[in-house]
């Protein structure tokens, strides 16, 4: 390009309009806050091989996004008359893509101004990308025509353009400083090549997080897993066991290997691409990304494993529609097998599903199959997402985690640590599940759905209905050999193998697994939908006037803005008005018209599905809601004796909501949440006593609706409780106590009118009596039943500080006819007392 001076500019420009008749592209990072530039600093940007292409566009682009141009002189000494470099050429004719790269004349000249003057120069790198498509072995049209690791010359390049130069993908990164990277060097020889190195390994990340590791034949992985020693010994094994011919059971295992292996197909994905973002449009008012470049991050350098909460069946669509157009690859996603249907599984394949079966512990040939798969994706740096909750949520809640998944990846990772395994947790806020009808049902207890594709297909035969927004939050990674050092720290000194179980395994595990879905719960979106949700659903007749609702909803929006959950939630935009009118527009909500101000009600279906929205962000008010209900049926309560109360309640629900706050440090959490409640003017304080406001009044009206979020909670703790006093001790199993907890549970909100499914959600009644075990509250004998000592009084006490006599009364009214459990009769039963 030394020719190209004087008129050269002219020609450049006139190559630049005309490539960009042809060319369309989509640009990452080009904004001066994102890129965190310096005014007051020269800007230079690097193109890692030299191409008049690159530099064509790099020109366009930065017209475009009212950047530095690159076309100026670099104010840093002479022989830069252009503020960009490439960090490569190629010399040696036809044999030059054989050769290594050279640095440029232009990139030398740089760094050995910079280390004469001392200046600093602030240097961008920019990627570029055409077609984005990773290579396969044996497929030589991807190799000619798309962006992979390998080297383009000319020719290639100008087919390559042809062919792709309408998915061009341009991604700017933030700056290095010249300076920083060459201050310390001992020469300017030694200068460039730590600058070199710098950029060299800057760009094989991003090459990497973008267009993803050198994917093998299909065909090729497939025969390479049977061939593998874990599967061979297992077809071995089945051989035996079954009395049947090792090339019979091989067999067996290719056609496991093909049911489960993704055929990633990068045609697919931009159809899928095209296609997602028309229904996209559809369906929702705006996809809210917040937090991507955490994904991004960690997505150069390593193995990443995004695990999202699971609302919906589009949840996985919509994150790698949102990975790729954010610059990543959508990661190979474990699909369950009954998605596997004609038409949907092969096009859910291409688009990088891998099929799993629901359960294959008696299976040890599929299991062998399937974990070889999982291993060979994490050593050969593919990005994975797969649920930790097993199934969609339908009560709205994070579900308990399975640990599945999870322990085959750290079998792997212990196997060969070589690579590093960051799990990206992903938070889902929809303001509308499509599935809304169908969930709608299932908690009015009506027979749960088997999962399938059709089903969202027949959610979705009005795609003009609005959805509202969707938010797709990104919350903190977690490095599992991080996690590995924490809990075992002399894990690397042992080797292991595909069988290697060690005994300390489920409890990195488990660590691993509510880590997850904590870090999920940190990550949650507040919006109008579910802010509305959680006051409606405090009122007994689910209507409000509907100024104190806006105002109402504003305040326990401020109160998470002043005091927020985590530095990764985020907020919706707009007024309590705003909010109203958002609800309204969407059909959740109705308005009568009245003279002293409209009303604001949710009619009965509606109101029921608001329990799954509330339940979305319910973790987020936990603490304050707590403390709030403590006062409930009291009126004053020394600050220590709040503290205890809620200290002793704090376990049951970090563990029902994964809270973030460990219990041992919770103390400080709820002091500073009580000075928040005093400050608010929700809690009145006269030295170590606090008092609630007085009723009738606004501020006790806040103080109802904040309780209200976790009243029914203690309710269903107080149930359990309840029945294990009715029975006595070393009469029922945790099973039975279970069964009866939820049996009754949902007698109560049928006699008492409580709209809210998961009250008798039997898992959460597991948990719980799981919790009180835990916590040395009960114990078992024997013969597996539960027994307590002084402990569960003291349990029992407590709630009856929080909840009312009459609703005490009414809960052990109910236990009264509990079903009768095999073995006990009704005349061995002890009185139940007044309370």
């Amino acid at each position: 390009m030394a020719f190209l001076k004087g008129p050269g500019n002219l020609i450049l420009t006139l190559l630049r309009k005309l490539i960009y008749l042809w060319v369309r592209s989509r640009v990452l990072g080009a904004d001066r806050e994102q890129l965190g530039l310096d005014p007051e600093k020269p800007v230079c940007y690097v193109l890692q091989y030299s191409s008049l292409s690159s530099r064509l566009v790099l020109e366009e682009e930065l017209k475009r996004a009212g950047l530095p141009r690159a076309e100026r002189p670099l104010p840093l000494g002479e022989g830069l008359k252009h503020s960009f470099f490439f960090l490569y050429q190629r010399r040696g004719g036809l044999r030059r893509l054989r050769q290594t790269p050279v640095p440029t004349e232009r990139f030398e000249a740089l760094v050995s101004q910079g280390c004469r003057t001392g200046n600093d120069v602030q240097i961008v790198p920019v990627s570029l990308f055409w077609g984005r498509s990773p290579d396969k072995e044996k497929s030589l049209l991807k190799i000619m025509l798309s962006d992979s690791w390998s080297v383009t010359g000319p020719l290639q390049k100008f087919f390559t353009i042809l062919m792709h130069g309408r998915n061009l993908f341009v991604q700017f990164n933030r700056p290095l400083s010249l300076q920083e990277a060459v201050s310390e060097a001992r020469s300017e020889s030694v200068a460039q090549r730590k600058l070199a190195r710098i950029l060299r390994v800057h760009f094989r990340r991003v090459r990497q997080a973008v267009i993803g590791p050198d994917l093998s034949h299909r065909r090729t992985l497939v025969n390479s897993l049977v061939r593998s020693q874990p599967v061979k010994d297992a077809i071995r094994e089945t051989a035996e066991h079954e009395d049947i011919h090792q090339a019979r059971a091989k067999e067996r295992a290719l056609k496991y290997a093909h049911e489960i292996a993704s055929n990633f197909s990068m045609v697919t994905i931009r159809f899928l691409e095209v296609v997602l973002g028309w229904l996209w449009n559809r369906l929702y008012d705006g996809i809210r990304v917040n937090n991507i470049e955490t994904a991004q991050e960690a997505a150069r350098d390593n193995a990443v494993v995004y695990v999202p909460c699971h609302r919906s069946h589009i949840d996985y669509l919509l994150l790698s529609f949102v990975l790729y157009k954010n610059g990543l690859m959508p990661p190979h996603i474990a699909a369950g097998i009954n998605l596997n249907m004609p038409i949907v599984g092969p096009l859910l394949r291409r688009g990088g599903a891998f099929f799993m079966r629901r359960s294959f512990r008696d299976n040890p040939l599929y299991s062998a199959v399937f974990n070889e798969y999982m291993h060979v994706m994490f050593t050969r740096g593919f990005s994975v997402e797969y649920f930790v909750e097993g199934g969609r949520s339908r009560t709205g809640r994070t579900l308990q985690p399975r640990p599945g998944m999870l322990s085959m990846t750290v079998r792997s990772f212990l196997r060969d640590p070589r690579k590093p395994i960051v799990f990206v947790p992903v938070y889902f806020g929809y303001e509308k599940v499509l599935e809304g009808r169908s969930y709608l049902g299932e908690l009015q207890g009506t027979q749960k759905k088997k999962e399938g594709l059709l089903g969202l297909i027949s959610s979705v035969r009005n795609l003009r209905r609005s959805f509202g927004q969707v938010s797709v939050n990104f919350g903190e990674p977690i490095e599992l050999a991080g996690v590995l050092d924490e809990k075992q720290p002399q894990w690397r000194e042992q080797a292991y193998d595909e069988e290697s179980r060690p005994e300390w395994l489920p409890d990195v595990v488990n660590t691993l697994a509510r880590r997850t879905v904590t870090n999920i719960n940190e990550a949650a979106a507040l919006n109008p939908v579910n802010l509305l949700a959680t006051v409606m659903l405090a009122t007994d007749r689910l209507a409000m006037d509907e100024q104190l609702l806006a105002r109402l909803m504003e305040d326990l929006c401020n109160l998470l803005h002043k005091q927020p959950y985590s530095d990764r939630m985020t907020f919706p935009e707009g007024s309590g008005e705003d909010w109203i009118a958002y609800n309204e527009a969407m059909g959740l909500i109705v308005r009568r018209k009245q003279k002293l101000g409209d009303i604001i009600m949710l009619e009965g279906r509606h109101a029921v599905l608001m329990t799954y929205y509330r339940n979305n962000v319910q973790h987020l008010f936990a603490i304050p809601a707590l403390l709030a209900s403590l006062f409930q049926n009291n009126s004053s309560l020394e600050r220590e004796r709040l503290v205890f109360l809620a200290r002793a309640i704090y376990p049951y629900i970090q563990s029902e909501l994964f809270l973030r706050w460990p219990t041992e440090s919770i103390d400080g959490v709820l002091d500073t949440w009580i000075d928040r409640l005093v400050e608010e003017g929700l809690l009145i304080s006269e030295g170590s006593l606090l008092h609630r406001p007085e009723p009738g009044t606004a501020d006790a009206v806040r103080l109802g609706v904040l309780s209200n979020g976790m009243i029914q909670t203690l309710q269903r703790y107080y149930l359990s409780i309840a029945i294990l006093q009715r029975f006595g001790p070393n009469t029922l199993t945790p099973e039975e106590l279970e069964e009866q907890s939820t049996l009754l549970a949902e007698r109560v909100s049928v006699l008492f009118g409580l709209s809210a499914p998961e009250f008798f959600d039997k898992t959460l009644f597991r948990n719980f009596i799981a919790n009180l075990r835990t916590n040395g509250i009960l114990t078992t004998d024997e013969d597996g039943r539960l027994a307590w000592r002084s402990g569960l009084e003291e349990v029992a006490e407590e709630a009856r500080l929080v909840l009312s006599s009459e609703l005490r009364q009414s809960i052990l009214q109910v236990t009264n006819v509990s079903v009768p459990m095999p073995g006990v009769k009704s005349a061995d039963l002890p009185e139940t007392g007044q309370s």
